[in-house]
């Protein structure tokens, strides 16, 4: 088992594993609107479904919202 510190809490995943199916295994609501960082760099949506994560990669899941006055 590898450990990866998700949103700032670490869990433990079976390798091979992508950020798509990180996404999934974590029911992140919207998965659509989610912005993804390992290791402090943002991750391409086209890119989900081949970045393999590393023992020990920091992931964020990040929503930007609008709003106003």
């Amino acid at each position: 088992m590898a450990k990866l510190i998700v949103n700032g809490e670490e869990q433990e995943v079976k390798l091979p594993l992508t950020v798509s199916e990180l996404i999934k295994a974590n029911n992140v609501l919207q998965p659509e609107m989610v912005s993804v960082q390992v290791n402090e760099e943002f991750v391409e949506r086209e890119e989900f479904d081949t970045i393999q994560l590393n023992d020990g990669d920091f992931v964020d899941f990040l929503y930007f919202m609008g709003g106003g006055a």
